[in-house]
């Protein structure tokens, strides 16, 4: 969502396991750390103050799904969801669209960190295996909930240009909205779309007519 190209991402190996269970494991734990630390890049490419990272992101998709009143979700896999939904991340980073790689290649790596993941560090455990098919199930799109939970993805990232240019004043966050709002599908999520817009629209006007009124 930011027109510069920015330098070519360099990506870390992946883990070579040790074949001892325990120490794989806490390999793993310790990579789940990138996700707490490493911003989100198109807050960074935006030039966003101390912008929230990966996992900020995610624990407030897992609360938003446990906001919905929709009975036909399975709530409980929508939060899990949410919170492994951008896992590969802690290896691969946040991959912008304006880093120009192409989408079968951003899946790959993502699917090959996956893969270390889950087979290498938590040796295919029974828990591992649940992780895997949490974010498989996301990454194909085609249950209720794997739909349910994109749309809490867009509908977070559009509140939190919201909360950027309310804070910060920061004009350039229109591409965050377009890439969003417009592409919600639940309907519940759509009404939450639709108060966010509005709260975005008081907030333009509030500015507008302090403007007006400073400059008079």
């Amino acid at each position: 969502m930011d027109g510069t190209v920015p330098p070519k991402r360099i990506f870390s190996p992946l883990y070579t396991g040790t074949g001892e269970e325990g120490q794989d494991r806490l390999a793993f734990i310790h990579i789940l750390e990138r996700l707490k630390t490493q911003k989100r890049t198109g807050w960074v490419n935006h030039k966003v103050p101390n912008p929230e990272s990966i996992s900020d992101h995610m624990y407030r998709m897992a609360i938003l799904a446990m906001l919905t009143t929709d009975r036909t979700l399975d709530v409980s896999k929508c939060v899990m969801m949410a919170l492994v939904h951008d896992l590969a991340e802690a290896q691969v980073g946040d991959i912008a669209p304006n880093e120009k790689i192409p989408k079968a290649e951003k899946h790959k790596l993502e699917a090959d960190a996956m893969h270390n993941f889950v087979h290498t560090m938590l040796h295919n455990s029974p828990a591992a295996q649940r992780i895997e098919a949490l974010w498989q199930e996301y990454e194909q799109g085609e249950t209720p909930e794997a739909k349910f939970v994109k749309d809490l993805d867009r509908f977070e990232m559009a509140s939190q240009a919201l909360e950027y240019e309310r804070n910060h004043d920061i004009p350039t966050l229109q591409p965050f909205f377009d890439g969003s709002i417009p592409h919600l599908r639940h309907p519940e999520v759509q009404s939450w779309g639709k108060d966010l817009m509005k709260e975005r629209e008081q907030l333009q006007e509030s500015r507008s007519s302090t403007t007006s009124t400073s400059s008079t």
